[in-house]
């Protein structure tokens, strides 16, 4: 079996952001499963179509989805689905995005203007999202309140900083955006 025979309650939860942000590496970091990627090697017709200022010497992108799984306590199942992060997938990532409860957005602070549009889609689609900053090595460090203010988050976005690499860190943003999911449908419930 697969799933345990207890109940759990399953979540789709997507992992999005702009192209080269860590994405793919959050969902390694995250997954207690061996995770789905379908990562390819960049050509140099892709080049020419991606920015590759600010993201060292990246060599693949994700060209369909990454997939892990993670279960958090009292048996909820959270199924993580990373998103391209480059405008000429967005019919795929409307499709990716059916169904999901909510949205962890990785941001990079060496291109936070690449954010919106990623933002912007997830607002369109009506899904509730925290923000988590990762932080590369050469990244600048800003403030919390400049970053809510560049990124125009309201004042009930979370907003977290993560090392897409480390497991506990990665786990922490995760629990970020489930705890605002929680809080929100409580409410929604009560109203």
């Amino acid at each position: 079996m697969y799933l345990a025979s207890t109940d759990q309650t399953l979540v789709k939860i997507l992992v999005a952001g702009a192209f080269g942000v860590g994405k793919t590496t959050m969902i390694d970091a995250l997954s207690e499963t061996v995770p789905l990627h379908t990562e390819e090697t960049m050509t140099q017709a892709g080049a020419l179509v991606d920015d590759l200022a600010g993201v060292g010497t990246k060599d693949t992108t994700t060209v369909a989805i990454d997939f892990g799984r993670r279960t958090l306590p009292g048996d909820l199942v959270l199924y993580l689905f990373g998103t391209p992060g480059q405008r000429r997938f967005k019919p795929l990532w409307e499709d990716i995005s059916r169904g999901a409860l909510g949205a962890l957005v990785l941001v990079d602070t060496r291109r936070l203007g690449d954010s919106f549009e990623v933002i912007d889609m997830i607002e369109e689609r009506g899904l509730r999202y925290a923000i988590a900053v990762n932080v590369f090595p050469d990244a600048p460090a800003h403030p919390t309140a400049v970053l809510r203010e560049h990124l125009d988050l309201s004042p009930h976005t979370p907003l977290v900083t993560c090392d897409a690499r480390d497991a506990t860190s990665s786990i922490d943003a995760l629990i970020a955006l489930v705890s605002h999911l929680i809080a929100h449908s409580a409410l929604d419930t009560a109203s």
